[in-house]
């Protein structure tokens, strides 16, 4: 059975949760024990380092290739996996040049896994649906710095059936397709001004009915009333994953928020007119 988001997390809990549960100090290993269990976990780790390790026995299923988003989960959950995927040495280029990383000095990169949410932008409703395309053969994770103004991206492909890091690319943010949309963002995001000139309006909502959770309520809502239903906005660091080979300029944006176990989705509907991105829709 192929492991979800939601499935590796809860997975991970009722591991950490069974392992505190111990009756304080742990017996000591016998003799044979020591000799042929070489997965001990070292007691000096930190719980960082610990959730990897334990993380780390879990074997990818096969069905996990078929769709990146469940191969990347499992590629930033699992150290053992994320040193096997990677082409080393790794080309990391830049805006002036190219280097190298060994495999040495590799760092587990965990990209959002120690968050509630993730990020994506699209460009259409129609290009969402390449998220579940198990036709998909590249993807481009782009680790997203808005204060530093800058965008790392990681690059995958799947070669016969496996998915592998295959390089990466450092570029000042100027430089990326959505540079003009992560611009605008970022003011957004931290200028409460400029958010509420940026509101269109008339914003079509949809979310769930507070009066009854098991109805969605469907309307329209004007920028005065725009705190009462908007989301908190990340900031500083944002990710997007760009699926197949698209990656064009428009003027719409889709700025979808996605909860890693929590259940979390919203998605914002930004249009450009005149140069000036204004959000046009809300669903939550």
């Amino acid at each position: 059975m192929m492991k979800t988001k939601s499935d590796w997390w809860l997975g991970l809990m009722f591991v950490l949760v069974m392992a505190s549960c111990g009756s304080g100090k742990p017996s000591e290993p016998t003799d044979e024990e020591q000799d042929g269990d070489s997965t001990l976990i070292d007691e000096t780790l930190t719980e960082e380092e610990l959730q990897d390790e334990l993380i780390s026995e879990e074997p990818m299923p096969l069905a996990a290739e078929e769709l990146f988003d469940d191969f990347l989960f499992n590629f930033a959950s699992n150290k053992r996996l994320q040193m096997e995927r990677i082409h080393f040495p790794l080309v990391v280029a830049s805006d002036a040049k190219a280097d190298t990383l060994e495999r040495d000095e590799w760092q587990m990169e965990h990209f959002f896994m120690h968050h509630e949410e993730y990020t994506l932008i699209f460009d259409s409703e129609a290009q969402m649906q390449q998220v579940k395309d198990t036709a998909v053969s590249h993807a481009v994770v782009e680790k997203i710095f808005l204060d530093q103004g800058f965008v790392c991206q990681y690059r995958f492909e799947r070669r016969n059936g496996r998915w592998m890091l295959e390089g990466m690319q450092k570029q000042t943010m100027s430089l990326n397709p959505n540079a003009s949309f992560l611009a605008f963002y970022r003011r957004f995001a931290t200028d409460s001004v400029f958010r509420q000139h940026s509101l269109n309006d008339e914003i079509i909502f949809s979310g769930p009915d507070p009066d009854n959770d098991l109805e969605q309520m469907e309307g329209v809502i004007t920028p005065d009333f725009w705190e009462a239903f908007a989301p908190e906005l990340p900031r500083g660091v944002i990710y997007n994953i760009v699926y197949g080979e698209h990656y064009g300029h428009s003027n719409l944006k889709i700025f979808a928020l996605r909860g890693i176990a929590n259940g979390l989705e919203v998605e914002m509907t930004f249009r450009r007119e005149h140069d000036k991105w204004k959000l046009t829709k809300l669903s939550e």
